[in-house]
Protein backbone atom coordinates (compact mmCIF):
# COMPACT_ATOMS: atom_id res chain seq x y z
CA UNK A 1 0.00 0.00 0.00
CA UNK A 2 1.27 3.60 -0.54
CA UNK A 3 2.29 3.46 3.50
CA UNK A 4 4.45 0.41 3.10
CA UNK A 5 7.10 1.60 0.86
CA UNK A 6 9.09 -1.74 2.07
CA UNK A 7 7.24 -3.51 -0.21
CA UNK A 8 8.18 -1.76 -3.30
CA UNK A 9 10.58 -3.32 -5.60
CA UNK A 10 14.40 -1.32 -6.86
CA UNK A 11 12.37 -0.58 -9.91
CA UNK A 12 9.41 1.27 -7.90
CA UNK A 13 12.04 3.17 -5.41
CA UNK A 14 13.39 5.00 -8.32
CA UNK A 15 13.91 8.74 -9.00
CA UNK A 16 12.75 10.94 -11.44
CA UNK A 17 15.90 11.33 -13.07
CA UNK A 18 17.36 7.66 -12.04
CA UNK A 19 14.34 6.39 -14.02
CA UNK A 20 14.79 8.92 -17.09
CA UNK A 21 18.71 7.91 -17.53
CA UNK A 22 17.63 3.94 -17.16
CA UNK A 23 15.19 4.70 -19.67
CA UNK A 24 17.73 6.08 -22.40
CA UNK A 25 20.21 3.62 -21.47
CA UNK A 26 17.71 0.66 -21.98
CA UNK A 27 15.61 2.17 -24.84
CA UNK A 28 19.38 3.07 -27.01
CA UNK A 29 20.30 -0.92 -26.04
CA UNK A 30 17.13 -2.03 -27.30
CA UNK A 31 16.84 -0.04 -30.98
CA UNK A 32 20.29 -1.50 -31.51
CA UNK A 33 19.27 -5.12 -31.02
CA UNK A 34 16.14 -4.38 -32.91
CA UNK A 35 18.02 -2.49 -35.96
CA UNK A 36 20.90 -5.42 -35.75
CA UNK A 37 18.89 -8.80 -35.29
CA UNK A 38 15.52 -8.23 -37.51
CA UNK A 39 15.08 -7.22 -40.87
CA UNK A 40 12.13 -5.67 -40.78
CA UNK A 41 13.73 -2.77 -38.08
CA UNK A 42 16.80 -2.53 -39.82
CA UNK A 43 14.76 -1.65 -43.33
CA UNK A 44 12.45 0.14 -41.81
CA UNK A 45 14.83 2.58 -39.99
CA UNK A 46 16.80 2.79 -43.17
CA UNK A 47 14.71 4.08 -45.06
CA UNK A 48 13.53 6.91 -42.29
CA UNK A 49 16.97 7.28 -42.66
CA UNK A 50 17.60 7.40 -38.88
CA UNK A 51 19.84 4.97 -36.74
CA UNK A 52 19.99 3.65 -33.26
CA UNK A 53 22.73 6.28 -32.16
CA UNK A 54 20.77 8.99 -33.50
CA UNK A 55 18.77 8.28 -30.29
CA UNK A 56 20.37 11.06 -27.51
CA UNK A 57 17.11 11.65 -26.00
CA UNK A 58 14.14 10.29 -24.48
CA UNK A 59 12.45 12.88 -27.03
CA UNK A 60 14.36 11.05 -30.12
CA UNK A 61 12.19 8.68 -30.30
CA UNK A 62 9.64 10.21 -31.84
CA UNK A 63 11.72 10.29 -34.78
CA UNK A 64 11.78 6.58 -35.21
CA UNK A 65 9.15 5.26 -37.57
CA UNK A 66 6.19 3.53 -36.05
CA UNK A 67 5.30 -0.45 -35.95
CA UNK A 68 1.84 -1.88 -36.34
CA UNK A 69 -0.32 -4.89 -36.40
CA UNK A 70 -0.02 -5.20 -40.20
CA UNK A 71 3.82 -5.30 -40.06
CA UNK A 72 3.77 -8.36 -37.68
CA UNK A 73 0.90 -9.78 -39.82
CA UNK A 74 3.42 -9.43 -42.68
CA UNK A 75 6.20 -11.15 -40.87
CA UNK A 76 4.31 -14.07 -39.84
CA UNK A 77 4.95 -15.93 -37.87
CA UNK A 78 8.51 -15.57 -36.66
CA UNK A 79 9.83 -12.68 -38.68
CA UNK A 80 9.76 -10.08 -36.03
CA UNK A 81 12.10 -12.45 -33.95
CA UNK A 82 15.48 -11.22 -33.01
CA UNK A 83 17.00 -14.05 -31.40
CA UNK A 84 17.78 -17.34 -32.85
CA UNK A 85 14.58 -20.01 -32.26
CA UNK A 86 16.34 -22.50 -30.24
CA UNK A 87 16.50 -19.62 -27.79
CA UNK A 88 12.80 -18.94 -27.88
CA UNK A 89 10.97 -20.51 -24.75
CA UNK A 90 7.27 -20.22 -25.44
CA UNK A 91 5.52 -19.17 -27.82
CA UNK A 92 1.78 -16.65 -27.53
CA UNK A 93 -0.93 -15.57 -30.32
CA UNK A 94 -3.26 -12.64 -29.71
CA UNK A 95 -6.78 -13.57 -29.10
CA UNK A 96 -7.25 -12.34 -32.83
CA UNK A 97 -10.69 -10.14 -31.44
CA UNK A 98 -9.51 -7.38 -34.52
CA UNK A 99 -8.50 -9.59 -37.27
CA UNK A 100 -5.70 -12.37 -37.43
CA UNK A 101 -3.62 -13.41 -34.78
CA UNK A 102 -0.10 -12.36 -34.39
CA UNK A 103 2.49 -14.96 -33.01
CA UNK A 104 4.92 -13.20 -30.27
CA UNK A 105 8.08 -15.62 -29.14
CA UNK A 106 9.65 -15.36 -25.73
CA UNK A 107 13.08 -16.25 -24.20
CA UNK A 108 13.61 -17.32 -20.77
CA UNK A 109 14.68 -13.76 -19.85
CA UNK A 110 11.26 -12.42 -20.97
CA UNK A 111 8.99 -14.60 -19.24
CA UNK A 112 10.88 -13.43 -16.05
CA UNK A 113 10.53 -9.99 -16.51
CA UNK A 114 7.01 -10.74 -17.14
CA UNK A 115 6.37 -12.62 -14.16
CA UNK A 116 8.35 -9.82 -12.20
CA UNK A 117 5.87 -7.71 -14.13
CA UNK A 118 2.80 -9.20 -13.19
CA UNK A 119 4.01 -9.59 -9.64
CA UNK A 120 4.23 -6.05 -9.01
CA UNK A 121 0.69 -5.48 -10.63
CA UNK A 122 -0.75 -8.11 -8.13
CA UNK A 123 1.01 -6.35 -5.36
CA UNK A 124 -0.04 -3.16 -6.82
CA UNK A 125 -3.37 -4.48 -6.62
CA UNK A 126 -3.26 -5.82 -3.05
CA UNK A 127 -2.58 -8.55 -3.63
CA UNK A 128 0.15 -10.43 -1.39
CA UNK A 129 2.41 -13.17 -0.83
CA UNK A 130 0.44 -16.44 0.31
CA UNK A 131 -3.04 -14.97 -1.21
CA UNK A 132 -5.08 -17.37 -3.11
CA UNK A 133 -5.32 -16.66 -6.41
CA UNK A 134 -8.13 -17.35 -8.63
CA UNK A 135 -7.56 -16.88 -12.12
CA UNK A 136 -9.93 -16.95 -14.70
CA UNK A 137 -8.78 -16.08 -17.50
CA UNK A 138 -8.60 -18.44 -20.48
CA UNK A 139 -5.33 -20.21 -20.96
CA UNK A 140 -3.26 -21.41 -24.07
CA UNK A 141 -2.46 -19.27 -26.80
CA UNK A 142 -3.93 -15.88 -25.17
CA UNK A 143 -1.41 -14.24 -23.07
CA UNK A 144 -3.73 -13.80 -20.08
CA UNK A 145 -4.26 -17.15 -18.36
CA UNK A 146 -0.41 -17.75 -18.61
CA UNK A 147 0.79 -14.39 -18.01
CA UNK A 148 -1.64 -13.89 -14.59
CA UNK A 149 -0.33 -17.47 -13.65
CA UNK A 150 2.86 -17.53 -13.19
CA UNK A 151 3.01 -13.52 -12.11
CA UNK A 152 1.21 -14.90 -9.45
CA UNK A 153 3.55 -17.74 -8.44
CA UNK A 154 6.34 -15.24 -8.57
CA UNK A 155 4.86 -13.00 -5.65
CA UNK A 156 4.47 -16.21 -3.89
CA UNK A 157 0.95 -16.76 -4.07
CA UNK A 158 -1.33 -19.77 -4.65
CA UNK A 159 -2.87 -20.33 -8.03
CA UNK A 160 -6.08 -21.82 -8.46
CA UNK A 161 -6.20 -22.13 -12.88
CA UNK A 162 -9.68 -22.17 -13.28
CA UNK A 163 -9.47 -20.93 -16.91
CA UNK A 164 -12.68 -19.42 -18.04
CA UNK A 165 -16.35 -21.15 -18.87
CA UNK A 166 -17.82 -23.57 -16.38
CA UNK A 167 -19.26 -20.45 -15.08
CA UNK A 168 -21.09 -23.01 -12.02
CA UNK A 169 -17.98 -25.08 -10.91
CA UNK A 170 -15.95 -21.61 -10.84
CA UNK A 171 -18.58 -20.37 -8.45
CA UNK A 172 -18.09 -23.37 -6.45
CA UNK A 173 -14.29 -23.42 -6.41
CA UNK A 174 -14.36 -19.76 -5.00
CA UNK A 175 -16.60 -20.56 -2.26
CA UNK A 176 -14.97 -23.74 -1.46
CA UNK A 177 -11.11 -22.78 -2.08
CA UNK A 178 -11.42 -19.48 -0.67
CA UNK A 179 -9.73 -17.08 -2.80
CA UNK A 180 -7.98 -13.46 -1.98
CA UNK A 181 -7.98 -12.06 -5.68
CA UNK A 182 -9.14 -13.56 -9.14
CA UNK A 183 -8.13 -12.04 -12.34
CA UNK A 184 -10.52 -12.22 -14.85
CA UNK A 185 -12.38 -9.98 -17.72
CA UNK A 186 -14.73 -7.84 -16.16
CA UNK A 187 -17.61 -9.22 -18.35
CA UNK A 188 -16.64 -12.41 -17.15
CA UNK A 189 -16.73 -11.11 -13.57
CA UNK A 190 -20.55 -10.14 -13.98
CA UNK A 191 -21.37 -13.59 -15.56
CA UNK A 192 -19.74 -15.30 -12.00
CA UNK A 193 -22.05 -12.14 -10.36
CA UNK A 194 -25.26 -14.06 -11.61
CA UNK A 195 -24.35 -16.71 -11.40
CA UNK A 196 -23.83 -16.55 -7.92
CA UNK A 197 -26.96 -14.84 -7.31
CA UNK A 198 -28.83 -18.06 -9.45
CA UNK A 199 -27.29 -20.22 -6.72
CA UNK A 200 -28.67 -18.21 -4.05
CA UNK A 201 -25.32 -16.91 -2.55
CA UNK A 202 -24.79 -13.71 -1.48
CA UNK A 203 -21.47 -12.81 -3.33
CA UNK A 204 -20.61 -10.12 -0.75
CA UNK A 205 -19.77 -13.05 1.53
CA UNK A 206 -17.27 -14.44 -0.30
CA UNK A 207 -13.50 -13.91 0.54
CA UNK A 208 -12.44 -12.22 -2.51
CA UNK A 209 -11.20 -8.40 -1.62
CA UNK A 210 -9.72 -7.97 -4.70
CA UNK A 211 -10.71 -8.04 -8.33
CA UNK A 212 -8.10 -7.43 -11.12
CA UNK A 213 -9.67 -6.94 -14.65
CA UNK A 214 -8.20 -6.23 -17.58
CA UNK A 215 -8.35 -7.55 -21.44
CA UNK A 216 -11.11 -5.25 -22.56
CA UNK A 217 -12.32 -1.49 -21.96
CA UNK A 218 -15.09 -0.86 -19.09
CA UNK A 219 -16.34 1.89 -17.41
CA UNK A 220 -15.90 3.32 -13.85
CA UNK A 221 -20.37 2.46 -13.70
CA UNK A 222 -19.22 -1.00 -14.50
CA UNK A 223 -16.55 -0.84 -11.83
CA UNK A 224 -19.21 0.67 -8.73
CA UNK A 225 -21.22 -2.04 -10.16
CA UNK A 226 -18.09 -5.08 -9.54
CA UNK A 227 -17.53 -3.08 -6.69
CA UNK A 228 -21.14 -2.95 -4.74
CA UNK A 229 -22.21 -6.35 -5.86
CA UNK A 230 -19.17 -8.12 -4.76
CA UNK A 231 -17.70 -5.83 -1.63
CA UNK A 232 -13.90 -5.73 -3.44
CA UNK A 233 -11.74 -3.55 -4.44
CA UNK A 234 -12.24 -3.44 -8.65
CA UNK A 235 -8.65 -2.54 -10.56
CA UNK A 236 -7.77 -2.37 -13.87
CA UNK A 237 -4.88 -4.33 -15.53
CA UNK A 238 -3.83 -3.70 -19.34
CA UNK A 239 -1.04 -5.28 -21.46
CA UNK A 240 -1.24 -6.54 -24.96
CA UNK A 241 0.89 -10.29 -26.30
CA UNK A 242 2.47 -7.72 -29.19
CA UNK A 243 4.10 -5.78 -25.57
CA UNK A 244 4.17 -8.38 -23.39
CA UNK A 245 0.79 -9.73 -22.32
CA UNK A 246 -0.84 -8.38 -19.14
CA UNK A 247 1.49 -6.40 -16.55
CA UNK A 248 2.33 -3.53 -18.70
CA UNK A 249 0.41 -1.31 -16.32
CA UNK A 250 -1.48 -1.86 -13.38
CA UNK A 251 -4.30 0.40 -11.36
CA UNK A 252 -2.68 1.19 -7.40
CA UNK A 253 -5.94 0.08 -5.39
CA UNK A 254 -4.32 2.40 -2.86
CA UNK A 255 -5.56 5.92 -5.62
CA UNK A 256 -7.41 3.94 -8.17
CA UNK A 257 -7.07 6.84 -10.14
CA UNK A 258 -5.25 5.20 -13.85
CA UNK A 259 -2.67 2.67 -14.60
CA UNK A 260 0.36 3.00 -13.96
CA UNK A 261 2.60 2.21 -16.74
CA UNK A 262 6.25 0.01 -16.05
CA UNK A 263 7.65 2.23 -17.75
CA UNK A 264 11.35 1.25 -16.35
CA UNK A 265 10.28 -1.86 -19.16
CA UNK A 266 7.77 -0.55 -21.60
CA UNK A 267 8.33 3.11 -22.68
CA UNK A 268 4.45 5.03 -23.30
CA UNK A 269 3.57 7.63 -25.51
CA UNK A 270 0.22 8.95 -26.74
CA UNK A 271 0.21 10.27 -30.46
CA UNK A 272 -2.50 11.92 -32.91
CA UNK A 273 -3.80 8.71 -34.29
CA UNK A 274 -4.52 10.74 -37.67
CA UNK A 275 -1.43 12.72 -37.79
CA UNK A 276 1.29 10.89 -35.60
CA UNK A 277 2.78 13.36 -33.78
CA UNK A 278 3.43 13.16 -30.35
CA UNK A 279 1.00 14.57 -28.06
CA UNK A 280 2.29 16.55 -24.83
CA UNK A 281 1.06 15.13 -21.80
CA UNK A 282 -2.15 15.25 -20.51
CA UNK A 283 -3.64 14.98 -24.17
CA UNK A 284 -5.90 12.31 -25.11
CA UNK A 285 -4.77 10.09 -28.31
CA UNK A 286 -3.52 6.72 -29.32
CA UNK A 287 -1.24 4.80 -26.94
CA UNK A 288 2.05 3.64 -28.34
CA UNK A 289 4.25 1.35 -26.56
CA UNK A 290 8.34 0.82 -27.36
CA UNK A 291 9.63 -2.32 -25.21
CA UNK A 292 13.19 -1.74 -23.34
CA UNK A 293 14.10 -5.00 -22.26
CA UNK A 294 12.38 -7.83 -24.80
CA UNK A 295 15.04 -10.08 -26.26
CA UNK A 296 12.89 -12.24 -28.66
CA UNK A 297 10.49 -9.70 -29.77
CA UNK A 298 11.30 -6.26 -29.34
CA UNK A 299 8.87 -3.66 -30.26
CA UNK A 300 9.32 -0.05 -31.42
CA UNK A 301 7.04 2.34 -31.50
CA UNK A 302 3.43 -0.08 -31.39
CA UNK A 303 0.78 1.55 -32.21
CA UNK A 304 -1.70 -0.15 -29.77
CA UNK A 305 -4.96 1.86 -30.99
CA UNK A 306 -5.93 1.99 -28.07
CA UNK A 307 -7.31 5.70 -26.81
CA UNK A 308 -6.02 7.12 -23.40
CA UNK A 309 -3.68 9.87 -22.17
CA UNK A 310 -0.72 10.21 -20.27
CA UNK A 311 -0.82 11.82 -16.68
CA UNK A 312 1.83 12.14 -13.67
CA UNK A 313 2.44 9.73 -11.28
CA UNK A 314 0.79 9.32 -7.89
CA UNK A 315 0.85 6.41 -5.95
CA UNK A 316 4.69 5.18 -7.89
CA UNK A 317 7.38 7.49 -9.63
CA UNK A 318 5.83 6.48 -12.82
CA UNK A 319 3.39 8.09 -15.32
CA UNK A 320 -0.15 6.57 -15.51
CA UNK A 321 -2.59 6.11 -18.13
CA UNK A 322 -6.09 6.77 -17.90
CA UNK A 323 -8.57 3.83 -18.19
CA UNK A 324 -8.50 3.30 -21.65
CA UNK A 325 -12.04 4.75 -23.33
CA UNK A 326 -12.21 2.52 -26.61
CA UNK A 327 -9.72 1.71 -29.62
CA UNK A 328 -9.49 3.90 -32.51
CA UNK A 329 -10.44 0.97 -34.91
CA UNK A 330 -13.91 0.56 -32.38
CA UNK A 331 -15.04 3.75 -33.30
CA UNK A 332 -18.69 3.62 -35.17
CA UNK A 333 -18.98 6.64 -37.76
CA UNK A 334 -23.16 6.48 -37.76
CA UNK A 335 -24.67 8.98 -39.77
CA UNK A 336 -21.93 11.27 -39.26
CA UNK A 337 -22.17 10.84 -35.40
CA UNK A 338 -19.05 9.44 -33.29
CA UNK A 339 -19.74 7.10 -31.29
CA UNK A 340 -17.78 4.14 -28.93
CA UNK A 341 -19.06 1.07 -27.16
CA UNK A 342 -17.78 2.43 -24.00
CA UNK A 343 -20.31 5.16 -24.86
CA UNK A 344 -23.34 2.16 -24.80
CA UNK A 345 -21.54 0.44 -21.73
CA UNK A 346 -22.46 3.06 -19.48
CA UNK A 347 -26.15 3.37 -20.70
CA UNK A 348 -26.55 -0.19 -20.66
CA UNK A 349 -25.31 -0.43 -16.95
CA UNK A 350 -27.84 1.86 -15.56
CA UNK A 351 -30.49 0.59 -17.51
CA UNK A 352 -32.66 -1.58 -14.65
CA UNK A 353 -33.51 -5.28 -16.09
CA UNK A 354 -30.70 -5.68 -17.90
CA UNK A 355 -26.96 -7.41 -17.74
CA UNK A 356 -23.89 -5.67 -18.35
CA UNK A 357 -23.57 -7.47 -21.31
CA UNK A 358 -24.17 -6.00 -25.09
CA UNK A 359 -23.31 -5.82 -28.52
CA UNK A 360 -23.56 -3.84 -31.44
CA UNK A 361 -24.68 -5.15 -34.50
CA UNK A 362 -24.09 -2.51 -38.04
CA UNK A 363 -25.92 -2.91 -41.23
CA UNK A 364 -27.29 -0.97 -44.11
CA UNK A 365 -30.15 -0.49 -45.72
CA UNK A 366 -29.83 1.07 -48.79
CA UNK A 367 -28.05 4.18 -48.35
CA UNK A 368 -28.65 4.41 -44.51
CA UNK A 369 -26.55 2.79 -41.85
CA UNK A 370 -28.11 1.28 -38.95
CA UNK A 371 -27.13 0.04 -35.76
CA UNK A 372 -28.99 -2.46 -32.94
CA UNK A 373 -27.89 -2.67 -29.62
CA UNK A 374 -28.50 -6.06 -28.65
CA UNK A 375 -28.43 -6.51 -24.94
CA UNK A 376 -28.92 -9.42 -22.52
CA UNK A 377 -31.55 -9.59 -19.75
CA UNK A 378 -30.81 -10.04 -16.11
CA UNK A 379 -32.15 -13.88 -15.51
CA UNK A 380 -36.22 -13.16 -14.53
CA UNK A 381 -36.56 -10.13 -15.92
CA UNK A 382 -40.20 -9.91 -16.94
CA UNK A 383 -41.31 -8.96 -20.76
CA UNK A 384 -42.66 -5.78 -19.14
CA UNK A 385 -38.76 -5.05 -17.76
CA UNK A 386 -37.20 -5.81 -21.08
CA UNK A 387 -39.68 -3.81 -23.06
CA UNK A 388 -38.74 -0.74 -20.46
CA UNK A 389 -35.08 -1.29 -20.59
CA UNK A 390 -35.55 -1.46 -24.83
CA UNK A 391 -37.18 1.97 -24.76
CA UNK A 392 -34.95 3.38 -22.22
CA UNK A 393 -32.08 3.02 -24.04
CA UNK A 394 -33.31 3.93 -26.85
CA UNK A 395 -34.12 7.53 -25.58
CA UNK A 396 -30.44 7.67 -23.38
CA UNK A 397 -28.62 7.47 -26.57
CA UNK A 398 -30.55 9.18 -28.46
CA UNK A 399 -30.59 12.14 -25.65
CA UNK A 400 -26.94 11.14 -24.83
CA UNK A 401 -25.11 10.91 -27.77
CA UNK A 402 -27.06 11.85 -30.77
CA UNK A 403 -28.19 9.15 -32.69
CA UNK A 404 -31.35 7.22 -33.38
CA UNK A 405 -30.73 3.03 -32.67
CA UNK A 406 -33.16 0.01 -32.42
CA UNK A 407 -32.87 -2.28 -29.29
CA UNK A 408 -33.19 -5.80 -29.12
CA UNK A 409 -33.23 -7.30 -25.16
CA UNK A 410 -31.93 -10.83 -25.84
CA UNK A 411 -31.75 -14.13 -23.39
CA UNK A 412 -29.39 -14.20 -20.88
CA UNK A 413 -25.92 -15.92 -21.73
CA UNK A 414 -26.72 -15.46 -25.01
CA UNK A 415 -24.42 -13.03 -27.08
CA UNK A 416 -21.53 -14.59 -28.33
CA UNK A 417 -18.33 -14.69 -26.38
CA UNK A 418 -14.49 -15.35 -26.54
CA UNK A 419 -12.06 -16.00 -23.76
CA UNK A 420 -14.42 -14.34 -21.83
CA UNK A 421 -14.92 -11.51 -23.88
CA UNK A 422 -17.96 -10.11 -25.84
CA UNK A 423 -17.06 -9.24 -29.22
CA UNK A 424 -18.28 -5.98 -29.13
CA UNK A 425 -18.87 -5.30 -32.93
CA UNK A 426 -20.44 -7.07 -35.39
CA UNK A 427 -19.97 -5.32 -38.75
CA UNK A 428 -22.84 -6.63 -41.05
CA UNK A 429 -22.55 -4.01 -43.81
CA UNK A 430 -21.16 -4.81 -47.27
CA UNK A 431 -17.51 -5.67 -47.42
CA UNK A 432 -17.15 -2.92 -50.76
CA UNK A 433 -18.52 0.08 -48.83
CA UNK A 434 -16.83 2.30 -45.39
CA UNK A 435 -18.70 3.63 -42.74
CA UNK A 436 -21.37 6.06 -43.44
Amino acid sequence: MADARELLDAGERLGPEELRALQLERLRASLRHAYEQVPFYRESFDKAGIRPEDCRSLEDLARFPFTTKADLRENYPFGMFAVPRERIRRLHASSGTTGRPTVVGYTGNDLSMWADMVARSIRAAGGRPGDVVHVAYGYGLFTGGLGAHYGAERLGCTVVPASGGMTARQVQLIQDLEPAVIMVTPSYMLTLLDEFERQGVDPRTTSLRVGIFGAEPWTEQMRREIEERFAIDAVDIYGLSEVVGPGVAQECVETKDGLTVWEDHFYPEVIDPVTGEVLPEGERGELVFTSLTKEAMPIVRYRTRDLTRLLPGTARVFRRMEKVSGRSDDLVILRGVNLFPTQIEEIVLRTPGVAPHFQLRLTREGRMDSLTVRAEARPGATPETREAAARSIVAAVKNGIGVSVDVEIVEPESLERSVGKIRRIVDLRPRDTGQG
